[in-house]
């Protein structure tokens, strides 16, 4: 809340601006009075209200109500905490919510049910006062619902605190039918995510008798917020920012890793030449960049670039050869962010809005490398995306598979014949990574040739780099390589 924002719970008498001198400091965030709720509270509620009601992303959102709202550091940071940490765990305090309310959860009003799970989230997950979570959260439902609202999550939430959080895990999960149940329940995960996460994680090699306690890794590595990475484009980026805590990356040799706070405040990140990317995405970019040599003027493309940040790491490592990118986003607004994300590179990459399932009909045997970073599930970034585990149901991979294959078949007849193709997912689902690798080899048996994906990766990023099983693809985990769970196989087409 701004200094000059009427306050709800004031009558709406304004107040007025404190004065300052030059040599003030920036006042802290004004504290709320005995009607009022926290700033950092009210934020959280608006941003998992927007993400309930109307499909928005908390990540995109929360970040522009924060500096509207002129927050102090600690309560930034306290409203980033109950705003991704509620939509993380939403799924178990539903469970709970459910319980301890003794109605089923889809009954209660939209409005209480985000103040109840922000509420239990405080309850259960932080370190917050019991009765200030109460209190504030009843004066969250007074102000978005019906006087009897307020009772109604009183009631609730003193419910929920007569328990304590170790015993609700242990109350919820008793009856569970199977052990992925219960694991969905415990973590917060639909259980068709655990599902998949459990054959993704036995078709990367892992043995029968570790997938249980892989797989309880991977599902609370999901539930730990992620590092805050950066990306220095090669030949632009040089290293300026290193008096501000930036510490060389583990794995990506182009990659940063920052102190908890606002990139924005570093001025590489201002000008474009220092970005925010997972190490994951990283390296699935320098993949296909550093596979071989570069030959000058090779011509590249980026078949699925929105929002450009692997298309800017690729610009960069090909302006360094003298090769030359093509971006490609079929939706407008995402062919913008991809402008955007390569403005920082001398002569930026052309970027189309074209379907890219149409392009090889088009652009027959047109580029020497085709990144083909193919729309998916998402579920390998569930630490950074934390309503996106909500969004997704068994239905939707495979009208997304069907997708990726037109993409991969497209990219294929526009690769020239030598040519090297890399397709990547934010996913470890098995239909969208080692079912897609094979039925790409399958449908092109002559023309494509897989390549050592492994291989190259280790050469990229050294020998701390942690993979499964020897295979010809490889796959991350957050879990054990502190990335998003990125798919990378590479191709080479027969000359």
């Amino acid at each position: 809340m701004s200094e000059t924002t009427p306050a709800r719970g004031d009558g709406g008498r304004r107040r007025e601006p404190r004065r300052q001198g030059p040599q003030r400091r920036k006042p802290a965030t004004p504290r709320p009075g005995p009607s009022e709720v926290q700033p950092a509270r009210r934020i959280a509620r608006e941003v998992i209200e927007a993400v309930r009601a109307d499909d928005a992303y908390a990540n995109l959102l929360l970040p522009g109500k924060i500096a509207a709202a002129g927050l102090a550091p600690a309560d930034a940071a306290l409203a980033t905490e109950l705003t991704y940490g509620t939509l993380r765990l939403r799924g178990y305090y539903d469970a709970v919510i459910e319980r301890a309310s003794g109605r089923p959860i889809d009954e209660i009003d939209g409005a209480v049910r985000d103040v109840l799970e922000l509420g239990a989230h405080q309850i259960l997950s932080m370190r917050v006062a019991q009765h200030a979570a109460v209190n504030e959260s009843v004066e969250l439902a007074r102000q978005v619902a019906s006087r009897s609202a307020t009772g109604f999550v009183n009631g609730v939430l003193r419910a929920i605190t007569r328990t304590a959080p170790e015993a609700w895990v242990a109350q919820l999960t008793e009856g569970a039918g199977s052990d992925d149940e219960r694991l969905a329940l415990a973590t917060s995960h639909p259980a068709w995510v655990v599902r998949a996460f459990r054959r993704a994680l036995v078709a990367d090699g892992v043995a029968a008798d570790a997938v249980a306690a892989e797989l309880d890794d991977l599902l609370q590595a999901d539930n730990t917020p992620a590092r805050l990475s950066l990306a220095g484009l090669p030949g632009l980026y040089a290293g300026s920012d290193a008096e501000s805590g930036l510490q060389p990356a583990a794995l990506s040799p182009i990659g940063f890793v920052a102190p908890s706070g606002d990139p924005a405040g570093l001025a590489a990140v201002r000008e474009g030449v220092l970005r925010v990317q997972d190490e994951g995405s990283q390296l699935a970019a320098l993949a296909l960049s550093r596979a071989r040599d570069i030959d000058e003027g090779e011509r590249w493309l980026d078949l699925c670039a929105g929002p450009g940040g692997k298309t800017a790491v690729l610009a960069a490592e090909a302006r360094l050869a003298g090769a030359t990118v093509v971006a490609n986003e079929p939706v407008p607004a995402r062919a913008g962010l991809v402008r955007r994300a390569v403005a920082a590179v001398p002569e930026a990459p052309t970027v189309w809005e074209r379907d890219g399932t149409t392009i090889g009909d088009s652009e027959r045997e047109a580029f020497d490398r085709i990144l083909v970073d193919a729309p998916c599930t998402g579920l390998g970034a569930l630490r950074r995306r934390p309503e996106a585990r909500w969004r997704k149901t068994p239905a939707d991979v495979a009208e997304l598979v069907a997708l990726q294959q037109a993409l991969l078949d497209s990219a294929v007849k526009a690769l020239k014949p030598g040519g090297l193709l890399a397709y990547v997912t934010c996913s470890p689902h098995v239909a969208e990574t080692r079912g897609q690798v094979q039925g790409l080899l399958r449908r092109w048996p002559d023309e494509l040739t897989q390549l050592d994906t492994q291989a190259v990766l280790r050469d990229v990023a050294g020998d701390t780099l942690t993979l499964g099983a020897p295979d010809p693809a490889a796959q991350l985990w957050p879990h054990r390589n502190t990335t998003d769970a990125m798919f990378i196989a590479l191709f080479e087409k027969t000359p």
